[in-house]
């Protein structure tokens, strides 16, 4: 048996209203994926051979027959115990035998009954039956009244969300007074699982039955409500795709009719261009195999934007285009030393680089760091190497870089992916070997998306960087012809197995002479034509050069002193530009008009520390050499050291080492035995808001401290240099060059030094060390005898 799925209709006692005898025994049939309520018509098809039977056997005497749904509707033979035991008996009110031998029948539930004995098996089921009588529903309380009233709501809900909303339906349900009836009519008519039915069916309470059909019926509406939710919005969706589709049609259509490029001749021409590119077989067959992917996508979808852009950059990446080195070794010196004064070292190397390129045109590009303080020319000296050599110059920063993904691209996974610097440079210039600057190295970051220092490590390795793997490309890309030039303030920072693939070259900062001679060569002639003046307009002698290196500046290069010259330049050009012709002279005598008051006063700062306890150190520092003033005070204590001027632990503990050589010396003092444990001392270093770290100041600390309590001064012109230990011996220091300028600047001539950094003067100019005298020690028993013992006679003298 089959049930025909169409709606149920309810109607009144059968036969108007005429009592029927119900027999005892009844011919049953199974029906299936259906439970029959009470007063349903419902038409049946009848197939299986028992059920035919069955059927026959009803019309045969009184028409009844009982109803009894399947527990598992998939079984085509069930037998007692797949039956439900609670059921309906019916009336067969109509047959009609079909071609294919089944008979579709129309039923007519009459009342419940219970089977309590199966009489008879085949050929089909005889079972013996127990009417059922629904309980006494008694007065419709407030209760019931509100139940019945919930329910009819929710049915209409339900049945306007599935679409099968029927007036006629509806005024049914709300024309039934009866909570039975108006459950059986609802659960009818829910499409509820079979189990759900029968416990419905089974209930003989009718308000028990109304709440149980109350239940179901809440569930269902949620269910209802998110299928009704869940068909809207892939109907909407439907809509737009429809609606998108329908457009690009007739964009397509309009774009035909005109004329326009079509898809078809942009792959022509991509697959022409990978023809005539130059690019190894590997990277030209993985272009035509995106090529034949692109043929097949839509061309609007987001895919084929994906692999056109991939495309795009596998063509436009310089895999084997190369432009032509310049190989004149004189050209090239002529052309460093028109852009840069001085830096004989970093110009030495390059050329040498170019003599071996010249007799082995196979050679690797080198990796050179230049280090130095700020404004000592290190990124435009990257520029005048490009072009000295005749390369395309390429620079980025990787100052703040804390994403891998920068060096190496991102992969193409990722919407709006790309490669990475390197590459996306490699497609700016156009060629294979240009000149790359990695500008502030140093000052590389990390954090969670990964490190792009470890990244630089294949970049920046002549061994690896012949297959750098970008994450975009995902080929093979040769960086073995690039040149790469790093550069940083210090080396401290970069990481151990960075700094080791890199040749380091150090750029000291620029004597007073040098910036002289840059500010008159270089700096004013462009300040000039920045601010829009001829050479006429205006007139800066060499002197008054001098004295604006000296007085308004105070640094390692050169940033400054180009700012102090371009006001100089404004103000002019604002004369100018009021109707003044020239030639305005800028002289000594009224520099302070245009520059305001000096700045920088060496003579007044030397002039200061000539009082006991207060000693001249030198330091370095990533911004080049600075002068260190150290002040040391004795007064009445407990023998306590106070050490301020935001002073780092090595300093420090310096100092403390100064204390103890000093207490050591006790009879060379001349003081008592006690004098340490009845004064308290105090160190401080100026500038208390810098903070300040190092061992190089050790024998200063040490000097002032000998100064403070002999009563001692030391010579104004003398700085120092130098750590000491607990025993007075002098160890070297670094910065040697750096530290020396820096004294020079402040016009002081005699500088005490580790013998040990003897090595290291040969890196300072001729024309310097003639102006200084360097003293070499290994004690401090020596240092004092310089300083403070009148064994420096101001006669200079180069060790």
């Amino acid at each position: 048996m089959e049930y025909n799925d169409s709606l149920s209709i309810s109607m009144d006692d059968f036969n108007g209203g005429e009592e029927i005898d119900i027999p005892e025994t009844l011919p049953m049939m199974a029906v299936r994926d259906v439970v029959v309520f009470n007063y349903m018509i419902i038409p049946l098809f009848v197939g299986r051979p028992n059920s035919i039977e069955a059927v026959n056997a009803a019309l045969a005497s009184n028409k009844l027959l009982m109803l009894v749904s399947q527990k598992d509707a998939t079984q085509d033979d069930p037998k007692a115990e797949d039956l439900y035991n609670v059921g309906m008996v019916s009336m067969v009110m109509r047959t009609l035998k079909l071609p294919d031998g089944r008979l579709k029948v129309l039923v007519q539930a009459m009342t419940k009954a219970k089977i309590v004995e199966y009489a008879q098996h085949e050929p089909y089921f005889q079972v013996k039956i127990q009417p059922l009588e629904d309980g006494e529903t008694g007065d419709i309380t407030i209760e019931v009244e509100a139940l019945m009233r919930t329910i009819r709501e929710q049915t209409e809900k339900i049945m306007a969300l599935r679409g099968i909303l029927s007036a006629d339906l509806m005024m049914i349900i709300n024309n039934i007074d009866e909570p039975g009836r108006l459950a059986d009519l609802v659960g009818s008519n829910l499409r509820l699982k079979v189990a759900e039915s029968q416990n419905i069916l089974e209930e003989t309470d009718p308000v028990k039955r109304l709440r149980l059909v109350n239940q179901l019926l809440s569930k269902e509406l949620e269910v209802s409500t998110v299928q009704a939710k869940i068909q809207n919005d892939a109907r909407e969706e439907m809509s737009k795709s429809q609606r998108e589709y329908y457009l690009r049609e007739q964009l397509h259509a309009l774009q035909k009719e005109l004329g326009d490029a079509d898809d078809g001749q942009e792959l022509d021409e991509l697959e022409a261009r990978i023809k005539r590119a130059k690019m190894p077989k590997e990277v030209k067959k993985e272009a035509k195999k995106q090529l034949d992917r692109l043929d097949m996508m839509h061309p609007d979808s987001s895919e084929a934007t994906i692999v056109r852009t991939y495309i795009d950059w596998l063509l436009d990446v310089p895999w084997l285009k190369g432009s032509k080195d310049k190989l004149d070794l004189i050209e090239a010196k002529i052309v460093l030393d028109e852009d840069h004064h001085g830096l004989d070292k970093v110009k030495e190397r390059i050329l040498e680089y170019l003599a071996v390129r010249k007799l082995n045109e196979s050679t690797k590009g080198p990796i050179l760091c230049f280090v130095g303080p700020p404004g000592v020319g290190k990124t435009s000296l990257g520029r005048s190497i490009a072009r000295a050599m005749g390369r395309k110059f390429h620079r980025f920063s990787l100052g703040g870089m804390r994403d891998e993904a920068e060096i190496r691209g991102h992969r193409r996974t990722y919407i709006g992916a790309m490669p990475g610097r390197i590459v996306q440079g490699l497609k700016t210039v156009g060629t294979n070997n240009p000149v790359f600057m990695l500008d502030e190295i140093d000052k590389i970051g990390a954090d969670y998306h990964g490190d792009p220092s470890s990244a630089l490590l294949e970049v920046l390795d002549p061994e690896q960087n012949t297959e750098f793997s970008d994450h975009y490309l995902n080929l093979p890309l040769d960086l073995s012809k690039v040149m790469f030039i790093t550069t940083a303030n210090m080396t401290d920072s970069i990481p151990s197995p960075l700094l080791d693939r890199m040749e380091v070259i150090r750029l000291s900062g620029y004597t007073l002479e040098e910036k002289s001679v840059i500010a008159k060569l270089y700096l004013l002639p462009r300040q000039i034509e920045r601010n829009g003046l001829k050479e006429g307009h205006l007139t800066l002698d060499d002197g008054t050069l001098r004295h604006i290196v000296s007085h308004y500046t105070h640094e390692s290069g050169v940033r400054n002193l180009e700012r102090e010259i371009g006001k100089v330049c404004r103000k002019v050009a604002r004369k100018v530009a009021e109707g003044g012709t020239g030639p305005y002279i800028v002289s000594l005598e009224n520099i302070e008009t245009y520059l305001g008051p000096p700045k920088n006063i060496p003579e007044a700062e030397n002039k200061r520390l000539d009082e006991p306890g207060l000693v001249t150190g030198l330091a370095w520092t990533e911004a080049g050499g600075e002068l260190l003033q150290i002040e040391v005070n004795l007064m009445p204590g407990k023998g306590r050291l106070t050490l301020t001027g935001q002073l780092g632990d090595v300093m420090k503990e310096s100092a403390q080492a100064a204390l103890t050589y000093c207490r050591s010396r006790s009879g060379e003092l001349a003081v008592a035995e006690d004098y340490f444990d009845k004064h308290d001392m105090h160190v401080h270093v100026p500038a208390g808001a810098i903070p300040k770290d190092g061992p190089s100041a050790g024998i200063t600390i040490a000097t002032a401290m000998y100064s403070a309590i002999t009563g001692k001064k030391v010579a104004a012109t003398v700085a120092m240099t130098g750590e000491v230990t607990l025993r007075g011996r002098v160890l070297p220091i670094g910065g040697l060059k750096e530290k020396a300028l820096a004294a020079l600047r402040a016009d002081l001539h005699h500088i005490i030094i580790p013998a040990l950094n003897e090595k290291d003067l040969v890196e300072i100019p001729e024309d310097l060390r003639q102006q200084m005298t360097f003293h070499a020690v290994e004690s401090m028993d020596q240092v004092i005898a310089l300083a403070l013992n009148d064994g420096i006679n101001g006669q200079p003298q180069t060790p």
